[in-house]
């Protein structure tokens, strides 16, 4: 993965062993099975057969009690919180803070630059309105210690998970989490009588899922329509429609067109309003995670015998 040849990596193990073979994986004997049929057989089986489960690395940082650990019920339970908290009704809240960190990004990052690295100033961008949103850690150095503590941590959601002092993953005592009582961050994990629905470890869970998952998903998304827009003249010209913005404020700054960038006075936000406007701009945006996903493959652990494509699947 450090050297971007992991899709690589599958496609020739797949040419060599076929659609379906075992491996050893972060230290546990794992079946990868690959295509659109291993992709419905997942995706389809019920909760008896297949469950969330990600490597030991992974669980360990993110938790046992976030979404991608959970089944049935309380996998429901949880997503349901986090749904009533990213539905557009609450995004709204946040979309002229969104606007304002992207407008100072590209002033600090990109505006009289000649050369820029695409990658590594998304993945800033995205955490810095991901700190912004979700803990209202502002820019300074409280921030930037943020930003160095994420990054580590990160590294060992692929770590192999070896206990050692030198180690990238060394198991840390679990902190216990005070549960917050105020404030819209925490509205979402009660119900209409103000009974908490989710336990506070789920909390804690769930923001990190949230943190690492919208970070490097978002930050690849981008990057890759960057890449199309540059790549492509007509999709950039569709996507400009004409507009005398620069191409990187109509990406970065939601201007699809030159209706809605004329439509703005100087310094004035965008609106929810203007978002809807920018149809094409979204479709480009889903024909990108349809071609280049961020996420190649996931994992699952198998709750009984399976039989797979004439496979015994223990």
């Amino acid at each position: 993965m450090k050297t971007n040849t992991a899709e690589k990596w599958l496609e020739e193990r797949i040419r060599k062993y076929g659609p379906i073979s075992k491996l050893s994986l972060f230290g546990k004997p794992t079946v990868f099975i690959c295509g659109q049929a291993a992709n419905k057989f997942v995706f389809t089986s019920d909760n008896s057969t297949i469950s969330n489960q990600q490597n030991k690395s992974t669980r360990m940082i993110l938790g046992d009690r976030c979404l991608l650990e959970l089944s049935g019920e309380d996998h429901k339970r949880v997503r349901d919180a986090l749904v009533s908290f990213l539905k557009p009704e609450s995004l709204k809240k946040y979309f002229g803070k969104i606007d304002e960190e992207v407008k100072k990004h590209l002033e600090l990052h990109w505006h009289g630059k000649e050369q820029v690295t695409v990658l590594p100033l998304m993945k800033t961008l995205t955490f810095d309105i991901i700190g912004s949103l979700l803990f209202g850690v502002e820019r300074g150095a409280r921030r930037d210690q943020f930003v160095s503590n994420f990054k580590e941590m990160t590294e060992g959601v692929w770590a192999v998970p070896v206990n050692l002092p030198f180690h990238t993953l060394q198991p840390q005592p679990e902190s216990k989490s005070k549960d917050p009582k105020h404030g819209e961050r925490s509205y979402a994990i009660r119900d209409q009588d103000n009974v908490q629905v989710v336990t506070d470890k789920e909390i804690v869970d769930n923001v990190m899922l949230v943190m690492v998952a919208g970070h490097d998903t978002s930050s690849v998304l981008i990057t890759f329509i960057m890449r199309l827009l540059l790549n492509d003249p007509a999709v950039f010209e569709a996507v400009l429609e004409g507009s005398k913005v620069r191409m990187l404020d109509c990406l970065l700054g939601f201007a699809e067109q030159e209706g809605v960038a004329k439509s703005k006075s100087a310094g004035e936000l965008l609106t929810w309003e203007d978002l809807a406007k920018m149809k094409y701009t979204w479709r480009v945006a889903m024909e990108t995670l349809r071609t280049v996903p961020p996420i190649f493959g996931g994992f699952r652990k198998a709750l009984r015998d399976i039989e797979y494509g004439g496979y015994l699947i223990p």
